[in-house]
């Protein structure tokens, strides 16, 4: 009876490494209270997977900010602009790294696989001196076993690592990562004697890189990393972890000869044809974690289905050898269903966040062992067979009017070009123009309005006039600033996507169903359970309002149907694409309501569109063309004067970038001021882009306030490969998690750096 857990949760049900590392960074507690609520989450964690009678229980998987981070902490791979010195890397230099500080920026942040998780990109070049530098790995074990628990110490693996890293700064884009594994080894040895020498008997490295489509020079970077390993983990038992897809054959095969790997975890619930792969050919003697138990989304396991899968898989491995596992880590689900007190009883039914997942796994390995909880399993089918049948979750003409988009194109009737020359006409921009991404600064009195209105603290008239009153501030800002293109801040919304799942059907909220994005940055993605429609406008009244009160442009503010299925979870029961154009389908009917109501900039907001994107390539295509025509299908009716924009943020579009184009928006605006221009060499390549273009100008994650000439030089590098005329200047990403005293002077330096160009681009002429 053998149980294991990829990863958990580190923020805490209650979000409560958040508001420990937010009070440190702010100054308001101590180093030693940041590291007092850290033990106690990874204590209570441990806690929970013992009493739940978990085997294979983890340990590293905690993290201050993010596990990518903590391996290049490890290997001491700090970029020099932090001024490290040597010695144990402590949250002074960890924390520079990943926020930046008033003097250096934060390093580039991008996205995990096709997670919404983001992660700290190591800078690596031929002169980086590794050295172990944090123990926090072997620290952290016999923390655990101090308590009682052997653990499974989990590290990046050193593959994966380096596949993951960039060049540095000044080094040539051409250098060879895979060139310092050599270099990088050595650490890990160390780090693995020192596990065995305090007890470790198994040690984990997640390899997720092997189910992307490797080049042999890159697969062979695992055989040549784990011979170098074997001596060093002699007499551990050694699990490589897989997740997110399917594994290629061509992986599976280097992956089951590594020299030195007792144990192999696979995702068996992404990756299904790897299950094929298993029952041609599995290594006699090796361990195999089952990744049954779906660590991307809410839904409770088909524990019958599992246990079905599990038995075959049992036949080919082994009773012995079989080990009952998540499909990844459980970080990107919510933290423990208890917290719902208020969820619809039918609804929370059909769940199982990570605690519940937890026990889960257990149940099943119990049942393989022949230890079935009858009544467990039942009340499983009963949930099961309830969400099927449950008739609030069809809706038939929801259903048909989605079936009907398939077959057919939807694109406005006039190209990019002439609509840019319609909007012109009406908008008279400048060069340049200015704008923002949407959201202002959510502040405490804000946030607290918010919640008071929800308690029913707040009449209806009064949330009203406090919302309007913090639009108008929002309003007078931009104007004092001289912002071309407005927004009204967004003080009425929660959250880019919950705030519309809210007032869309088929949609349902947790109360606590937090899932970390980056640092201390948490969402609570709704819960898709049914067919998805609009059962009235969502944003006309506070963007109409806004309008009123300034004769400038200003933008209506929405989130596009891809970003609202990607980070939300979604029903498993039909394919993501069905859901995508039922909720394509009600952006569309608020983008029509915004115009006739005298909107007439409209943005659409596409943030996760790259991050759907599947690893393997040969699913790439089918995604993109659905994911695209879902966009195209919301503004597809909107007359030629009406500018559409859309934004996307943290991730490598060049990949992806005719997609972009196919998307065939008025303006788009775009992350890259953490990717060192890394964007426009897509543009130096040769890729026409004729519509408006607006790459972020400055980094809003970290509190660093850029100057007016460090922006003014951004936007001369960005004219070197942009034509004048389609070029907007904003920052890369929503104002929301700033504080008003770096917002305005960041604001007032974007736009003086936009009229100081102006001015030298005329003079020029």
């Amino acid at each position: 009876m053998a149980s294991h857990i990829v990863g958990y949760p580190r923020m805490g049900p209650k979000r409560e490494l958040k508001f420990a590392s937010e009070s440190f960074w702010d100054g308001k507690s101590s180093a030693e209270d940041l590291q007092k609520v850290a033990a106690d989450l990874r204590e209570s964690i441990w806690k929970q997977m013992t009493d739940a009678g978990i085997k294979y229980i983890p340990s590293n998987t905690f993290s201050y900010y993010d596990q990518v981070l903590d391996t290049t902490a490890m290997l001491g791979a700090v970029p020099p602009r932090y001024g490290w010195n040597g010695g144990e890397i402590g949250f002074d230099v960890y924390f520079s790294m990943a926020r930046g500080n008033a003097s250096v920026p934060a390093m580039e942040m991008t996205k995990w696989f096709d997670t919404n998780y983001h992660f700290i990109v190591p800078e690596l070049g031929p002169d980086v001196n590794f050295s172990y530098a944090s123990h926090k790995a072997v620290a952290e074990y016999k923390e655990a076993k101090a308590l009682g628990v052997d653990t499974i110490p989990v590290l990046i693996g050193p593959v994966s690592y380096l596949l993951l890293s960039k060049p540095a700064k000044g080094v040539e884009k051409t250098f060879s990562l895979l060139s310092l594994l050599g270099k990088i080894l050595p650490i890990y040895k160390e780090v693995i004697s020192e596990l065995k020498e305090a007890g470790a008997s198994w040690i984990q490295f997640d390899e997720p890189t092997l189910v992307m489509d490797l080049e042999s020079h890159k697969l062979e970077a695992f055989t040549e990393a784990y011979s170098e390993l074997e001596s060093t983990v002699s007499g551990m038992n050694v699990l490589i972890e897989t997740y997110f897809a399917d594994i290629p054959a061509k992986q599976y095969k280097t992956l089951t000869s590594l020299k030195g790997v007792t144990a192999l975890g696979f995702d068996l619930v992404r990756g299904t044809k790897t299950l094929d792969l298993i029952k041609g050919e599995f290594p006699k003697g090796k361990y195999l974690f089952a990744g049954v138990v779906d660590g991307r989304n809410i839904w409770a396991n088909d524990l019958a289905a599992s246990l079905s899968t599990l038995e075959a898989l049992e036949g080919i491995v082994g009773k012995d050898k079989l080990v009952v596992s998540t499909s990844c880590s459980l970080l990107h689900t919510a933290v423990d269903l208890v917290n719902e007190t208020k969820l619809d009883k039918e609804i929370k039914s059909w769940l199982a966040f990570a605690a519940q997942k937890v026990v889960e796994v257990n149940a099943l390995a119990k049942a393989l062992a022949g230890v079935k909880d009858e009544e467990f399993f039942s009340a499983n089918v009963a949930a099961h067979t309830s969400r099927k049948s449950s008739p609030r979750v069809n809706n038939e003409a929801v259903q048909k009017a989605a079936a009907a988009l398939k077959g057919s194109d939807h694109r406005r009737a006039t190209n990019v070009s002439a609509r840019l020359d319609a909007q012109q006409k009406k908008l008279n921009l400048p060069i340049l123009p200015t704008t923002t991404i949407g959201s202002f600064p959510q502040t405490m009195e804000l946030r607290k309005v918010r919640r008071e209105y929800k308690a029913k603290k707040v009449s209806e008239v009064d949330y009203v006039e406090a919302i309007k009153k913090e639009i108008s501030k929002v309003v007078k800002l931009q104007e004092e600033f001289d912002i071309d293109v407005l927004v009204h801040g967004e003080p009425e919304r929660n959250d880019m996507v919950e705030y519309f799942g809210e007032q869309l059907s088929g949609f349902v909220f947790s109360a606590n169903g937090w899932v970390q994005s980056y640092g201390s940055r948490c969402v609570k993605p709704p819960i898709i359970y049914g067919d998805v429609s609009r059962p009235k406008s969502m944003t006309v009244f506070w963007s109409a309002l806004a309008q009123s009160m300034t004769s400038r442009p200003m933008k209506g503010m929405l989130t596009g149907p891809v970003t609202i299925l990607n980070w939300s979870f979604v029903r498993n029961d039909q394919p993501r694409f069905e859901t995508c154009y039922q909720i394509a389908l009600a952006i569309k009917d608020e983008v029509e309501d915004l115009e006739k109501n005298g909107i007439t900039v409209i943005q659409i907001d596409e943030a996760a569109l790259r991050e759907g994107l599947p690893l393997r390539k040969s699913e790439q295509a089918f995604y993109l063309d659905w994911a695209v025509h879902s966009f195209r299908i919301t503004n597809c009716g909107v007359q030629d004067t009406t500018q559409i924009h859309t934004h996307m943020c943290y991730s490598n579009f060049n990949d992806i970038i005719h997609s972009i184009i196919d998307m065939d928006a008025d303006v788009i605006t775009i992350e890259k001021s953490r990717s060192d221009e890394k964007l426009l060499s897509v543009f130096r390549e040769g890729v026409k882009y004729g519509a408006g273009i607006g790459p972020g100008v400055y980094d809003i994650h970290s509190p660093r306030i850029p100057s007016t000439e460090e922006i003014a030089d951004r936007i001369n590098k960005m004219l070197a490969v942009l034509e004048t005329n389609i070029l907007w200047v904003n920052p890369d990403c929503g104002l929301k998690t700033r504080k008003y005293s770096e917002v305005k002077p960041a604001l007032k330096n974007m736009v003086d750096a936009a009229k100081l160009l102006r001015t030298q681009l005329a003079s020029a002429k």
